[in-house]
């Protein structure tokens, strides 16, 4: 869903406006710019191979967003950058990685009010007392094994609000030619680079996923993400009445 544009004073305003220099893509890769080359790369070439604004437009303008598995918080940033009505918490396993999504939100200019990072262990799950009105995951549940990551899901819908929604960015592995090209990137990534955590390479089924979600009561939908990209993203969308 897409924020609309409200008029505020040099006091009121806490960040960036969406359509800003932040909000374009070189603007926020450029907030990693201070970090390790190795890091600059790598959110660079997640940035160009993830369409995370259309995810991000899927979002409610306003409230508490929790993504799980924010990595470098790449998507966090995204996100908390473009809205000021929001309030984003990025959760991770990796405390390194956690260091320098912090520093760039420091770099794009955003405190701890509009965007917080914590480190979890491996089996976190959102608590029970404490709904969100946004949880996003993306391209975190094929590290975890099938049975893990339907559990996880699971959980994330039930920490969504009333009027709330989950947002689930995996692969579609119905385009096999593209799901073959990711699993092995991912292997590279996981097994070689060690760029990215996880002892498994496991692609979750769409409808696996999209059954779990109706279990916990969520309206769900499909958008197909992969036009214009080589990896065939998906985006569930859960939508709690």
């Amino acid at each position: 869903m897409s924020t609309g544009s409200t008029a505020q004073t040099p006091a009121e305003s806490s960040g960036p406006e969406r359509g800003t220099r932040w909000h374009r893509p070189a603007g926020i890769v450029r907030a990693y710019q201070s970090e390790p080359w190795s890091t600059r790369a790598h959110t660079l070439v997640r940035w160009a191979s993830i369409p995370m604004d259309a995810v991000e437009q899927e979002l409610p303008d306003s409230g508490e967003v929790l993504e799980i598995g924010c990595g470098h918080g790449l998507f966090s940033l995204t996100a908390a950058l473009a809205s000021h009505d929001r309030r984003v918490i990025g959760t991770d396993i990796d405390g390194a990685k956690l260091v320098e999504a912090r520093r760039a939100a420091q770099a794009a200019g955003l405190n701890q009010e509009r965007l917080e990072f914590q480190q979890v262990e491996a089996d976190w799950r959102p608590p029970s007392d404490h709904l969100y009105d946004a949880v996003v995951i993306i391209d975190v549940l094929y590290l975890l094994g099938i049975s893990a990551a339907l559990n996880l899901v699971a959980a994330a819908a039930r920490a969504v609000k009333p009027g709330g929604r989950l947002l689930v960015k995996e692969m579609d592995t119905t385009l096999r030619a593209k799901a073959a090209w990711c699993s092995t990137q991912e292997l590279i990534s996981t097994k070689l680079t060690r760029v990215t955590e996880g002892e498994t390479v496991q692609l979750v089924p769409l409808d696996a996923l999209r059954a779990v979600m109706q279990e916990a009561d969520l309206e769900v939908t499909t958008q197909a993400l992969d036009r214009g990209y080589v990896h065939p993203h998906a985006l569930l969308i859960g939508q709690r009445r």
